[in-house]
């Protein structure tokens, strides 16, 4: 489970880090408790430590193809769906 520090390793883990975080954010805040979860849990694909153990328990091993497409549906789902953006936050959006 050693794993380099690579350019993609780190913008992998940034990444999960920000669809982590609005899924705590939708868990707390938001009225969206369920869409919550599935971002928390669909985030967990993008830590290199998650990645090595479904490889290591399971052998299937997930394709950066996959990774970039997940990326970028999820960055369209949490700018357009969420708490943030259907108006829950007065004193954010102005």
């Amino acid at each position: 489970m050693t794993s380099s520090l690579k350019f993609e390793n780190v913008v992998s883990a940034l990444f999960g880090t920000y669809i982590f975080t609005h899924g705590i954010l939708n868990m707390l805040r938001g009225n969206d408790f369920e869409f919550g979860i599935a971002l928390i849990i669909a985030s967990l694909i993008f830590f290199s430590p998650i990645d090595a153990l479904t490889r290591k328990w399971s052998g299937i091993n997930i394709h950066y193809i996959f990774k970039i497409i997940l990326a970028l549906i999820l960055a369209w789902v949490t700018l357009a769906v969420g708490a943030v953006n259907e108006g829950y936050y007065p004193e954010i959006t102005g």
